[in-house]
């Protein structure tokens, strides 16, 4: 299974991401590139603790949900998000870009075993279901945008 922690992985959403035009039109959903790629920065701070999201009780947290959710299925198409990941205004998409790639760097940088923050929907997370959620998460964005 693909994961964040693998350095290829992420040169692969690198690559991707650069491929996305601002004006580019997504085959589904309400977001715009910039504001598509924001949400992934966002997410990806989720990840590493540095922007904090209120938690939603679901029975999505518990296994054996969590676990086909998270290895299994692929994301829903118009899934809710939390509100703090498409509240904000997005930078350009090349000041986005360039903080997703220092995101990236840091998240190759995790040591698998180290703590790491809860999920709004699927409660605790270890930093290796981090890397695979944000693979997930990554792939169906990029999808999104034909990317």
């Amino acid at each position: 299974m693909k994961s964040m922690l693998q350095p290829e992985v992420r040169e692969e959403v690198r690559r991707r991401l650069a491929s996305v035009a601002a004006d580019g039109r997504a085959r589904w959903g309400r977001m715009d590139a910039p504001h598509m790629v924001a949400h992934l920065a966002d997410s990806m701070r989720m990840s590493l603790g540095d922007l904090a999201v209120t938690p939603k009780r679901l029975p999505v947290r518990y296994p054996p949900l969590k676990q086909l959710l998270l290895y299994v299925l692929p994301i829903p198409k118009g899934v809710p998000t939390a509100t703090e990941l498409v509240s904000r205004e997005p930078a350009s998409l090349d000041d986005e870009r360039r903080a997703i790639d220092d995101l990236l760097d840091r998240m190759g940088r995790r040591d698998p075993e180290a703590p790491a923050p809860a999920h709004p929907a699927f409660g605790p997370l270890t930093v290796r279901e981090w890397g695979v959620l944000g693979w997930k998460h990554c792939d169906h964005h990029l999808r999104q945008f034909g990317a």
